[in-house]
């Protein structure tokens, strides 16, 4: 004969200390608990309104450049520098925890048309108008030792861009061509060139080092490899690419900022189609850099906004402006997946939270358990239509909000046309061109 007999342990229910929280056994049978539903949706409902309500991601402006902020670039080995390039030839370095400026360079005669930081930290690469390539020391000159570049290169044209190698002691410029520099020498180890326009701006690929992209004003995308000395391939799409930024967890991945508002998430094996196309933007689209986790990435624009997109999706997930902010030309994701930092035209440098209701500061245990919890709430409810509403919800600059509407009306005439067409032609002689075909003209190789 079996008999049941009640086992419990101490440790399971007894206070070691009357400090500490009592523990409450619970029953997970959903018959004992009928409630429990809409008690998760109430929850759920307050922890979105509260997201929303703490959402507040402007941090600090760093103010001190005289003119529009034309680049940035991050050290690769302290999260707290920051480097800027204004468009009267000055470079500025600052101190993200101080929030100020550590060092002022007049660098170039002009614009400061693109600047990197070396892989290993100790120096930094500038190019300017005055058709010179300038490496600078990262850290501050001596007392009484005179403030200049350790290496200068007179080029033949205006470089417009430049990017470091991630592992070796080699970098790629851009302007008339594409030309790759060894950092001993004064003339460049190899000269890239497909096409006869200017390039706006060359990338190294963070993970297949010797791989480069680079964007032409002749609205192409072309693909080089460092080794071969020579162009893989290029997509050509309907209006010019300002910059593109490559994945820095999926090598084959790079998510391009283009003209007509919408930034192209490209897999460079099938460059027949885009993987996502992700459109929001009201105009054109000047910067993009990734997240250091690859699964989002955020884009500056001429519309005087900032979004942030998931990789995947096609909408963007936050838009960030303010009152005074006037067109971003540059932006970047801090290597610490916390902050972004955007460069404008009214000389100021913003630093935004990466999350914007995202509390700072260390997390009590209790806290951190409260967040999880009410994250995973959010993420079961979040299809439902009232909590939807309220988490996508953003107010928006007068001239934005306008601006969408046109384009809703717009996109809605032509798809009507196109429908009308379809209906009065023969069957079969009006196709269905996919969204993300329309914007690519051919694909060269």
């Amino acid at each position: 004969m079996r008999v049941k007999v009640l086992s419990r342990n101490p440790d399971d229910y007894v206070r070691e200390t009357k400090l500490d929280l009592q523990r409450v056994p619970r029953n997970y049978d959903p018959v004992l608990h009928p409630f429990e539903v809409p008690r998760e949706y109430t929850r759920a409902m307050n922890a979105t309104k509260l997201e929303r309500l703490f959402a507040k991601p402007f941090l600090s402006s760093l103010d001190g450049h005289r003119d529009g902020v034309n680049c940035m670039a991050k050290h690769p080995k302290s999260l707290s520098t920051v480097l800027s390039g204004a468009c009267d030839g000055e470079v500025k370095i600052w101190n993200l925890t101080k929030r100020q400026c550590v060092r002022t360079i007049q660098a170039h005669e002009g614009f400061v048309r693109g600047m990197c930081a070396r892989f290993c930290g100790t120096s930094f690469f500038t190019v300017g108008d005055d058709k010179t390539v300038k490496q600078w020391k990262m850290e501050s000159p001596e007392y009484g030792e005179e403030e200049e570049p350790i290496h200068t290169i007179l080029g033949k044209t205006v470089y417009t861009g430049i990017d470091h190698h991630w592992k070796e002691a080699v970098f790629a410029t851009c302007g008339h061509q594409v030309d790759i520099w060894d950092e001993q020498r004064t003339s460049p180890m190899c000269s890239l060139t497909w096409g006869f326009d200017s390039i706006s701006s060359v990338k190294f690929n963070p993970i297949e080092t010797y791989l480069l992209g680079s964007c032409a004003s002749d609205r192409n995308i072309v693909l080089y490899d460092m080794r071969k000395s020579t162009p893989l391939k290029k997509v050509i799409l309907n209006m010019r690419t300002n910059t593109l930024c490559w994945n820095p967890m999926e090598a084959f991945i790079f998510t391009a900022a283009n003209e007509d508002y919408n930034l192209y998430t490209f897999d460079m094996r099938y460059l027949e189609s885009p993987v996502m196309v992700h459109m929001d933007h009201v105009s054109a689209v000047l910067d993009v850099d990734y997240s250091p986790t690859g699964k989002e990435f955020v884009s500056a624009s001429f519309d005087k906004s900032v979004r942030i997109f998931p990789a995947d999706k096609g909408h963007s997930r936050e838009v960030y402006h303010t009152k005074r902010m006037q067109h971003v030309i540059t932006v970047k994701w801090t290597s610490d997946n916390k902050y972004i930092l955007c460069g404008s035209d009214e000389m100021n440098i913003r630093l935004w939270k990466a999350n914007a209701s995202e509390k700072l500061g260390v997390l009590a245990p209790r806290e951190k358990a409260a967040m999880n919890y009410n994250q995973k709430l959010k993420e079961k409810f979040q299809y439902h239509p009232k909590i939807r509403r309220i988490a996508q919800h953003r107010h928006l600059p007068k001239s934005i909000f306008g601006q969408i509407k046109e384009q809703r009306i717009m996109r809605e005439a032509r798809r009507r046309k196109e429908l009308n067409r379809r209906k009065h032609s023969k069957p079969g002689s009006v196709p269905f061109v996919s969204e993300r075909k329309k914007h690519v003209v051919a694909v060269v190789k």
